[in-house]
């Protein structure tokens, strides 16, 4: 493959993990836009997820960092819950936020190596390759968050949103982050 070629694969690949593959990371978008209304919030929280994931990407493809399945998966879903709940919890935007989402990304990019991994990095084209796929993994999270703001434009500041959009969604992401890690954990 030339390396047009493979930028455009592996950029497709990165993409496909998100949508339609990646049901667990679209939760976890989905969490951090509903925690506020805030274009300037959810996208500093996305920046900051996107670099520390980027990190973990880069050291797995370098060998610098194995990723462990059994490990990374229920933390993956557990980051989920944790953000979930938060939602719910939390109104305001607290510094510490922006850390746990730090490190939740280190995690989220140890389950994007896992993927990416199982496909072939051709050796002279390492960085390219991951770069490109990383891409496509942030073309998949604003696809999410383009539609999530269509979605919601018109009623974000309604006095009713959060208490029937975000608290309910909120929930359901919750339950099915709590069945998920409960079942990677017993398997």
């Amino acid at each position: 493959m030339n390396s047009i070629d493979t930028i455009l694969f592996y950029l497709k690949m990165g993409f496909t993990h998100v949508l339609p593959l990646g049901f667990d990371h679209v939760l976890f978008v989905v969490c951090l836009f509903f925690f506020t209304t805030s274009v300037r919030t959810v996208v500093l929280q996305c920046t900051i997820f996107t670099f520390a994931h980027s990190l973990t990407l880069i050291m797995v493809a370098y060998g610098f960092l194995l990723p462990n399945s059994a490990i990374i998966e229920p933390l993956i879903t557990f980051s989920i819950l944790f953000t979930a709940i938060e939602n719910i919890v939390h109104s305001k935007m607290n510094p510490w936020r922006l850390v746990i989402i730090f490190v939740f990304g280190l995690v989220h990019g140890l389950g994007f190596a896992t993927g990416l991994l199982s496909l072939y990095l051709p050796e002279s084209q390492i960085l390219s390759s991951v770069l490109s796929f990383n891409l496509g993994v942030e073309l998949g999270q604003i696809a999410i968050l383009f539609t999530l703001f269509i979605l919601v434009y018109k009623i974000k500041q309604k006095k009713w949103y959060t208490e029937r959009v975000v608290y309910p969604i909120s929930s359901l992401i919750a339950c099915t982050a709590l069945y998920w890690t409960l079942v990677r954990i017993l398997n």
